[in-house]
């Protein structure tokens, strides 16, 4: 068994959505002082690794909490999308995987946008699934897509259209996965991603874990 890490870990300088505050971390106890270590958090709920809950864009849409502890891990699939070129990904290129789709749980989309994470160009031009692609993939019984960019959504949009077809589907979305780059191509075995358990959650942190069974496709 291989556990692979797919979260970017918390820190005052890491990328954030265009407009939301960076985190910040505050000692307010040290163990000199003290006798012991704590520090204060202060972050918004769509920080770093991350997921959407539908709650987020849509005014009665669940919230985190509404999802049973099961709905948060299952079979993964990791599709490399390098070759579909930059721009939006389209249902032309994912419909090959549709067999891959139905006995899948969570589908992550390995764009190789990852390799910007900590530079300016992070936030700009990454490649996002089409409304089209959105739409099929709500034909399949799964509970999440994953992408190791910024947003599912086009740098570009004001009307998130891909967030509300998945959203709306009580889809959860995964955003900036890391090391995705680490996964064997195709079903990989178990994605475990736990949000904070917050009361009301729009969205939240997540440590996301892929637990495969060896270095091969399986």
């Amino acid at each position: 068994m291989q556990v692979i890490d797919l979260t970017y870990p918390l820190t005052p300088d890491m990328p954030v959505y265009p407009g939301t505050p960076a985190p910040e971390i505050r000692t307010i106890a040290t163990f000199e002082k003290d006798g012991f270590r704590e520090r204060q958090l202060t972050l918004c709920s769509h920080t770093g690794t991350h997921m959407d809950a539908p709650a987020h864009l849509l005014p009665r849409g669940k919230t985190l909490d509404q999802f049973p502890p099961d709905g948060f891990m299952g079979n993964g699939l990791c599709i490399d999308t390098t070759a579909a070129g930059p721009g939006r990904i389209e249902w032309e290129f994912l419909h090959t995987f549709e067999k891959d789709f139905a006995i899948s749980d969570f589908v992550l989309l390995r764009t190789g946008w990852g390799r910007h994470w900590g530079t300016p160009d992070y936030d700009q031009g990454y490649p996002s699934l089409s409304p089209d692609a959105a739409e099929h993939l709500t034909a399949f019984d799964l509970k999440g897509i994953g992408m190791d960019t910024l947003s599912v959504d086009a740098a570009d949009t004001t009307e998130f259209p891909v967030h509300h077809i998945l959203l709306g589907n009580d889809l959860l979305v995964i955003e900036n996965l890391a090391h995705l780059d680490r996964l064997p191509t195709g079903r990989f075995g178990q994605l475990c991603c736990l949000p904070l358990h917050l009361t009301g959650s729009d969205g939240a942190p997540t440590r996301v874990m892929a637990i495969t069974s060896s270095g091969k496709r399986i």
